[in-house]
């Protein structure tokens, strides 16, 4: 297990704001955390410094932009040595279609999210993919008919406090 930033209370709010609201002014942030300005300005350059805020971003609305599939492939390398890992890991960094990866236990060693204009895109980019020649045995693939919950941030709270349902 990874060892966790020192951060207290205010820390966690000023997170959890952040994450719902990143444009936010500082004075809005102190406000809704319960700091001045200052302080809050300075707890918030540490937490960027320490590696906790890793950057900020826009959600973007993709159905604004035009028809895209959303698709989850399950992927299977053919060999497990550490070496096949970092040469996948760094072939699936190329793809920007790729937009979150995890390496995963079970019956299959990656699960990829993808995002492509159409199913045919879709199809051209896996079948590259096994042109590559990146380590891939096997894929199967979920396409997204429907995003039912569309929650923003992580569950900071729970996480930091190590607070489970019981």
């Amino acid at each position: 297990m990874r060892s966790a930033v020192s951060f207290d209370r205010f820390d966690l709010k000023i997170l959890v704001h952040l994450q719902r609201e990143g444009r936010c002014s500082n004075v809005d942030l102190a406000e809704s955390v319960g700091l001045s300005p200052s302080p809050c300005l300075l707890r918030t350059k540490r937490l960027q410094e320490t590696g906790l805020i890793r950057s900020y971003g826009a959600e973007i609305a993709l159905e604004k932009l035009g028809d895209h599939v959303i698709v989850f492939s399950e992927v299977t390398l053919g060999s497990h040595r550490p070496h096949d890992f970092s040469k996948f890991e760094e072939a699936v960094g190329k793809y920007e279609e790729i937009v979150d990866w995890y390496n995963v236990s079970g019956g299959y060693d990656y699960l990829l999210k993808i995002v492509a204009p159409s199913v045919g895109y879709f199809q051209s980019l896996m079948e590259k993919m096994l042109e590559d020649d990146i380590g891939i045995e096997r894929f199967a693939s979920r396409i997204v008919l429907r995003q039912s919950l569309g929650r923003r941030g992580y569950p900071l709270g729970i996480i930091a406090t190590k607070k489970r349902w019981e």
